[in-house]
């Protein structure tokens, strides 16, 4: 049985954060600190992309595939992710923006 999400499955949440002027590492910091453990303990999570934007230095997106949309909404409780976004937020130029997306086609791992 394949652990590939397939086509038309789950949901993709994509959130882009603007950090304020040279606090990008600072963020990633508090995010390895609190939330990568949290998502490799979240059987919830199917795929998760944590990107430093190439082109502007104060910029992260997350790509974050959930099983469902439930698993989505109950990540959010989470104590880790309570915890991130109380020290994160000083340090942010504004809210993130997030965006829910239903994959239509997904290339399977080999």
């Amino acid at each position: 049985m394949s652990t590939e999400p397939e086509a038309g499955s789950g949901v993709t949440v994509v959130v882009s954060h603007t950090t304020l002027p040279n606090q990008r590492d600072a963020v990633r910091a508090l995010w390895e600190k609190h939330m990568a453990p949290a998502v490799l303990d979240n059987p919830g999570h199917l795929a998760y992309y944590y990107c430093l934007d190439s082109d502007d230095p104060d910029r992260i997106t997350a790509f974050q595939h959930y099983r469902t949309a439930e698993d989505a909404v109950t990540f959010l409780q989470h104590p880790a992710y309570r915890e991130y976004e109380r020290e994160v937020a000083p340090l942010l130029a504004g809210a993130p923006q997030v965006r829910t997306l239903v994959p239509t086609w997904i290339k399977p791992g080999k």
